[in-house]
C-alpha cells in the first residue's frame, strides 16, 4: 500500500531540511514536481487571493479540500495545507483535521489568532487565549484517521504579545501534542536561533517576501534546526507580476509577439501534463 503522505513527508524530513514552494493550483504543482522538489504547500491566502479574496478567513472548508484534492493529486507531492484558525471550535476543528486528511494532505497548520483572521506579517492581529488553542490541538490531534497526519501549530504571538510568550506558547502546544511549531513573523536570525533552542523539536520556518522575516537561504535554516521552509506566495506573487507587466505590453503594444519568449510554450505545457496529442492520456500521471 501506499504510505500516507504525512509518513512520506516525516521521512524526508528526518533526512534533512524540506523546501516546500506554495501551489496556488494543480498546475503550479506539478511545476513544483517537475522542478525536483519534494513537498509542496497550500497557502489560505494564496487560495483566497486566486478566488478574488485578500487573506481574511473567507474561503470555506470545502474550498479549501477541493485545492489540497487538486493539487495533492495533479502533483503526487506531500502537500502541507493551511487550515487558518481551524474554520471554528470544538466539532469544527474535528472535522477539518478528517476532511484535510481525507482530501490528501500530510498535514496542516491552525493558528492562534481571533476569527477573522489577519496575514501573519500584517500588524494588528489578535490572539485567542493559549487554553483555547490547545483545546483545539488537544481535538485535532484525538481525531487523526492516521497517527503519521501531521498537527502543526502555528503561533502569531511574536508579534502581539512579544517572543517570550510566542516559545511559552509553542512549549504549550507542543506538550497538548502538535507534532511541529510554525513560529510566525519572527524578525531575524537570532529569534530563529532562540525558537530553535528554547522549543526543541520539529519546526516550520515561513520564507515569505516583503513581511517581517529576513530572506534566510534554506541551508541557513538548517543550520538553525527547521525542518520545513515554506514559500506560500512566492509563485503566486512571480506569476502576477508577469501578468500585470504582460496585460501592460498588450494594451501598449497591441500584439503579445514581443513577449513569446516569456511564455511558457504549447509543448512545454504539454510536457508538463503528461500530454501527447493523439494518445491516450492517463490521470493522475505525475511529471518526472
Amino acid at each position: 500500500m501506499t504510505p500516507h503522505p504525512g509518513k512520506t513527508l516525516r521521512d524526508l524530513m528526518a533526512q534533512g531540511t524540506v523546501m516546500c514552494p506554495g501551489a496556488f493550483n494543480a498546475l503550479v504543482a506539478r511545476a513544483v514536481r517537475a522542478a525536483g522538489f519534494e513537498s509542496c504547500y497550500i497557502s489560505g491566502g494564496a487560495t483566497a487571493n486566486v478566488a478574488g479574496y485578500p487573506d481574511v478567513g473567507l474561503i470555506s472548508l470545502t474550498e479549501m479540500c477541493r485545492t489540497i484534492q487538486e493539487i495533492s493529486q495533479a502533483s503526487g507531492l506531500p502537500t502541507i495545507a493551511d487550515a487558518d484558525t481551524g474554520y471554528g471550535d470544538g466539532e469544527m476543528i474535528i472535522r477539518t483535521t478528517i476532511e484535510y486528511d481525507r482530501s490528501g494532505a500530510a498535514g496542516m497548520h491552525i493558528e492562534d489568532q481571533v476569527f477573522p483572521k489577519r496575514c501573519g506579517h500584517l500588524d494588528g492581529k489578535t490572539l485567542i487565549s493559549r487554553a483555547d488553542m490547545v483545546a483545539k490541538i488537544k481535538a485535532s490531534v484525538a481525531n487523526k484517521l492516521n497517527p503519521d497526519f501531521i498537527i502543526i501549530a502555528r503561533t502569531d504571538a511574536r508579534s502581539v504579545t512579544g517572543i517570550d510568550d510566542a516559545i511559552e506558547r509553542a512549549n504549550a502546544y507542543r506538550d497538548a501534542g502538535a507534532d511541529m511549531i510554525f513560529p510566525e513573523g519572527l524578525h531575524s536570525e537570532d529569534e530563529f536561533e532562540r525558537f530553535s533552542k528554547e522549543s526543541p523539536g520539529l519546526l516550520l520556518a515561513n520564507m515569505t517576501e516583503f513581511g517581517k522575516t529576513p530572506y534566510l537561504h534554506v541551508d541557513l535554516f538548517a543550520d538553525l534546526g527547521y525542518q520545513l521552509v515554506i514559500y506560500p506566495l512566492s509563485m503566486q506573487r512571480l506569476a502576477m507580476g508577469h501578468v500585470a507587466r504582460g496585460l501592460a505590453a498588450l494594451k501598449r503594444d497591441g500584439t503579445v509577439e514581443p513577449q513569446l519568449d516569456d511564455m511558457q510554450t504549447r509543448k512545454e505545457l504539454y510536457e508538463l501534463l503528461a500530454y501527447e496529442p493523439g494518445r491516450q492520456w492517463n490521470y493522475p500521471e505525475t511529471p518526472t
